[in-house]
C-alpha cells in the first residue's frame, strides 16, 4: 500500500510540476528570446550599470539572453528604443522630457511615444575635473578658450553643460569623446578641463584619480543656484567618500536617470524585468555603487514619460502608486 501511494505521488507530483512547466512557458508567450540594453561610451557609468544589468537579468530569466550596447547616450536611446531597434535603454530626465515634446535633437518634431519608463536608476551630478597641475580650482578659473571635453555627442553631459557653463560666463572650445578617451586627452594635455554628467563614482575619474593629481570643482552656492533657476536639474551634493581626491562633500548639480522600455514589449516580459531589479537591489548595488538609489521610493522621480504598463503594474502591486494617467 504505502508503495502504491509513493508511486501516486510522485506521478502527481510529476504532472504538477509539467503542468506548472507548461503555464510558465505559456506566460512567456510573445517574449523574445534575447534583448539588447542601450547604454552610452565605455568609461562611463551608464555603460557599467547597463551592462550588468542586462547579465544580471538575463542570469535571473534563465532562457533569454541579453547584454549591452555602446551608444551615444541618452538622447540617442530614446531614438533608438522608439524605433524598435533596441529592447531596452537608460535615459535621463531632461532629454526624455525633449523626447516626449517632440524636442530631440537628433528628430526634431518627432514625438518619441514608443519609449516607456520602466524603473528609476540614480541621479546623474554635474561635475568638473582637470589635472591638478593646471591651477584651475573653480569654474570662474577656467581660461578663456578652454579646450573642454562634454563626452559623447548627444550624452546627457553634452546636451546641457555647454550651456550651463556659458550661463556662468565660461567661453570655450567644445570637445566630444568617450569619457576615456577624454580622460586620456586630459592626461595628454590636449584638453584642459572635462565636464562629466553621469553616476557617481565615474569609472573615467577614478582611473585618473589612479594615474594622476586632479582637481573636481564644485560650484559655489551662487552658481549652483543660478543653474538651478535655469535648467532641469536639482541641488546635490557629491559625498567625499566618491574619490579619494575629495576631503569633503562637493557641491554640483544633479539629474534623474530611468530605464526605459519598448512601449509595444509583452507587459508580463517588462513586469518580469521591473520586478527582478526591483527586488535585487543588492545585486544592483555589485553592478554599480550609484544603483543605492534604484530602490521603487524613487519611482516618484519621473514626472515626464509614461510608464510601460508592465513596470506600472508591478509598482502598483507593491503600494507605490502610479496614477492612471503616467501609465502608456
Amino acid at each position: 500500500m504505502r508503495n502504491v501511494t509513493t508511486k501516486a505521488l510522485t506521478g502527481t507530483l510529476a504532472g504538477a510540476l509539467l503542468i506548472a512547466a507548461s503555464a510558465a512557458h505559456a506566460d512567456r508567450e510573445g517574449w523574445p528570446s534575447s534583448f539588447t540594453m542601450g547604454t552610452a561610451s565605455q568609461g562611463g557609468t551608464f555603460f557599467i550599470y547597463g551592462s550588468g544589468w542586462a547579465n544580471l537579468i538575463a542570469d535571473e530569466l534563465g532562457d533569454i539572453s541579453g547584454g549591452g550596447e555602446v551608444t551615444g547616450g541618452p538622447v540617442q536611446n530614446l531614438a533608438l528604443v522608439h524605433s524598435g531597434d533596441l529592447a531596452f535603454g537608460m535615459t535621463t530626465m531632461g532629454p526624455a522630457a525633449d523626447a516626449m515634446n517632440g524636442e530631440s535633437p537628433l528628430a526634431p518634431g518627432m514625438v518619441m511615444d514608443n519609449a516607456c519608463a520602466m524603473f528609476p536608476m540614480y541621479e546623474t551630478p554635474f561635475s568638473v575635473t582637470t589635472l591638478a597641475s593646471s591651477g584651475i580650482t573653480s569654474i570662474s578659473e577656467i581660461p578663456d578658450g578652454a579646450r573642454i571635453g562634454f563626452g559623447p555627442a548627444g550624452s546627457t553631459s553634452d546636451s546641457y553643460f555647454p550651456d550651463i557653463l556659458e550661463t556662468l560666463g565660461v567661453n570655450f572650445e567644445r570637445r566630444n569623446g568617450g569619457w576615456s578617451d577624454l580622460g586620456g586627452q586630459l592626461q595628454d594635455g590636449l584638453l584642459d578641463v572635462i565636464a562629466f554628467a553621469a553616476g557617481i563614482p565615474i569609472p573615467a575619474v577614478s582611473q585618473l584619480e589612479v594615474e594622476t593629481n586632479v582637481n573636481i570643482i564644485e560650484f559655489t552656492e551662487e552658481e549652483r543656484d543660478q543653474v538651478i533657476a535655469e535648467f532641469p536639474v536639482s541641488e546635490f551634493m557629491i559625498p567625499a567618500s566618491t574619490y579619494e581626491t575629495l576631503t569633503e562633500d562637493a557641491r554640483a548639480v544633479s539629474m534623474w536617470n530611468f530605464a526605459i522600455a519598448r512601449c509595444d514589449l509583452p507587459e508580463d516580459f517588462v513586469y518580469e524585468v521591473t520586478r527582478i531589479t526591483m527586488e535585487n537591489n543588492d545585486k544592483m548595488v555589485g553592478i554599480h555603487r550609484s544603483a543605492e538609489t534604484s530602490i521603487p521610493e524613487n519611482v516618484v522621480h519621473n514626472t515626464v514619460m509614461p510608464f510601460h504598463p508592465g513596470a506600472a503594474r508591478w509598482f502598483n502591486e507593491n503600494g507605490y502608486e502610479i496614477a492612471e494617467d503616467m501609465i502608456r
